[in-house]
């Protein structure tokens, strides 16, 4: 069975986030809140966590994670970002977007789309996310807490603990989430304009 977080939304507690952080680096999966719907979230180099999100969400081995980064500075490391495309995301950062944008060497190879040597990022407003990512001093492996069969994520954290505590270590309540996803942003795309596109 999973604990149960109560993290408030503005101020993290840091003992709370210093705990999950610990259950990240201990390559247990958690579900927290972002600023848009509910996330499965691991470290990003667990083979293991990672394959065990794939069984809760009954993904594809072809399904594509996005990163979830603290700020720009993180983009850098993890994405090759050219001046036009940097002006965008600075724009549009923080928020609920999802960057696919060329892979650098730092990002583990299964996690890189093959076909296109692309990694989606992301850089949420939300400040529980902030306060994980900063302790955690790296992203966070993530996907949108869509269950089988659902259409939309999930936003009740108690819900979420009910459906999934079998099956996660962790599940923060920062309470109730949204039921929009991310808008993803190609890199072409990110020449031209923001549109949505499709979940990730």
């Amino acid at each position: 069975m999973s604990q149960f977080f109560r993290i408030h939304p503005d101020n993290p507690q840091p003992r709370l986030i210093h705990q999950a952080v610990e259950i990240l680096r201990k390559g247990g999966v958690i579900a927290y809140p972002t600023d848009s719907a509910y996330a499965l979230g691991c470290h990003i180099g667990d083979k293991k966590a990672i394959e065990r999100i794939r069984r809760i969400r009954r993904l594809e081995s072809d399904h594509h994670f996005a990163l979830v980064c603290k700020d720009l500075s993180d983009l850098g490391i993890y994405a090759k970002v050219d001046n036009t495309a940097y002006r965008l995301l600075k724009m549009a950062t923080p928020g609920p977007y999802t960057f696919i944008l060329p892979a650098t060497r730092e990002v583990p190879r299964r996690l890189v789309d093959t076909k296109r040597k692309s990694i989606g990022l992301r850089v949420p407003d939300n400040e529980i996310c902030r306060a994980l990512l900063t302790e955690l001093g790296e992203p966070i492996m993530s996907t949108t807490l869509i269950l089988p069969g659902d259409e939309y994520p999930l936003t009740d954290p108690l819900e979420i603990r009910d459906l999934v505590q079998h099956q996660v270590d962790l599940v923060i309540d920062g309470g109730y989430g949204s039921l929009e996803t991310t808008t993803v942003v190609s890199r072409r795309v990110c020449r031209k304009s923001f549109v949505r596109a499709w979940v990730i």
